[in-house]
């Protein structure tokens, strides 16, 4: 029955994924994470060098005044800060001269008009007068030792290209903010974990990162057409056989959307990005040298068929309740059966074990427990809904087409 097998398909997808995240991650946090130095102890080198700490603003005027006092306050012994006033309507760039006048390692480029992301950083390694810099974003406070933590990678792994750090959600005012704490946690925390212990990442955190300049020049610097700038350079850094890596100890305090319309244009642009990047690649994948590639498109692909599937699954469920069906297509409604009831059970260990290997960063983020149950239910849905929207999107997109900034939802503070 065709409908049986959607359903399985719907069913055994995440079920599988779930418990490879928890045993891929249980296997980076038992080799790499629990015994290695804590966070406010970061490994030694016998000669730090010179980083460039980057921050690409777009009206942040309400935030880059703490976002560059966090940078110059970092426990590192030689770094320069570039920002880059990509085409600011407010008071941004006048707010960076100020900040000019106390902070003598901060310089500002400035732009007339809004060129986006992916250029500013361009711009900013080009200026850049070090080989290691670490990203953040305009409204991101970095942790005092990040910067430590991610050059340390990058300086004992010479064919590191990029490392990706540990996000933490800052604003926790709404039911959404709660959600996406136990969201970063036990979703991204614990698949970073796991496709870390699987050889490769599908991408490093856009909001915090770090990168070896040799190698983004190698690949072309960022890609100023994608609207994910993120998952771009880290398909690519990979395909050209650079390493990415995960650095939980790299923590970076970051605000989210709390209105269902910021999370839901934000979900719409990072699955969007996901198809455009897997769009332009594709092809060059299905050769034997990458072939330390192929799980992270097989995975992502089986997400986009989920997505579909899923949505056919609740459709047909839903109709089945008011008219008849042909048996072929007969599928349980949209309330939960035993199927509900192990996914279900699935997501409370997942939560449970992301949440212990967690304290290590956030004492107190077992508060969020009772809210990240309600997680398969809010965020799946947008997920598959997200998903479904924007593949379409990002198929019919013209190559070449600049992706440029848009002000997003910064949350209730």
């Amino acid at each position: 029955m065709l409908g049986k097998f959607f359903l399985d398909f719907a069913f055994y997808y995440p079920l599988t994924m779930a418990w490879f995240w928890i045993f891929g991650a249980l296997n980076y946090y038992l080799r790499r994470e629990r015994t290695g130095a804590t966070r406010i102890n970061p490994p030694e080198l016998a000669h730090w060098p010179k980083a460039t700490l980057v921050v690409p603003c777009h009206n942040e005027g309400d935030n880059v005044r703490e976002t560059v006092g966090y940078l110059a306050e970092q426990d590192y012994p030689d770094f320069e800060i570039i920002a880059v006033n990509d085409g600011s309507r407010d008071n941004t760039g006048a707010i960076l001269e100020e900040l000019t006048l106390v902070y003598p390692q901060l310089r500002v480029l400035h732009f007339r008009q809004n060129q986006g992301k992916a250029m500013g950083l361009r711009m900013a390694a080009l200026a850049s007068n070090s080989e290691f810099m670490v990203c953040i974003d305009g409204d991101a406070l970095l942790d005092r030792y990040a910067t430590r933590w991610l050059i340390w990678h990058l300086v004992t792994g010479p064919r590191v290209g990029a490392v990706t750090g540990n996000p933490r959600i800052r604003n926790r005012s709404s039911l959404l903010g709660r959600l996406q704490v136990g969201e970063f946690s036990s979703i991204i925390g614990l698949i970073k974990r796991a496709q870390r212990s699987a050889g490769r990442i599908f991408t490093v955190s856009g909001v915090i990162a770090g990168f070896r300049r040799s190698a983004l020049h190698q690949i072309g610097y960022w890609n100023t057409d994608m609207v994910t700038e993120d998952i771009d350079v880290s398909w690519r850094l990979q395909m050209d056989h650079w390493d990415v890596r995960y650095e939980p100890n790299a923590l970076c305090w970051i605000l989210m959307p709390e209105t269902l319309k910021g999370l839901w244009k934000q979900r719409l642009r990072w699955a969007q990005g996901g198809a455009e990047v897997s769009r332009r690649y594709l092809k060059n994948l299905f050769i034997w040298r990458k072939r330390r590639m192929w799980p992270v498109i097989a995975e992502y692909i089986l997400s986009v068929l989920w997505s579909y599937v899923m949505l056919i699954v609740l459709v047909f469920g839903t109709l089945g309740l008011f008219i008849p069906l042909p048996s072929w297509l007969l599928m349980p409604g949209p309330f939960p059966t035993w199927y509900g009831a192990m996914l279900g059970a699935t997501c409370i260990v997942q939560f449970s074990i992301s949440m212990i290997i967690d304290r290590r960063y956030e004492e107190r983020v077992g508060r969020q427990f009772f809210w990240i149950i309600w997680y398969p239910l809010a965020y799946w849905l947008i997920g598959m809904l997200t998903t479904v929207v924007a593949f379409p999107r990002a198929l019919s997109k013209r190559k070449g087409t600049r992706a440029v900034w848009e002000s997003p939802d910064r949350g209730i503070r």
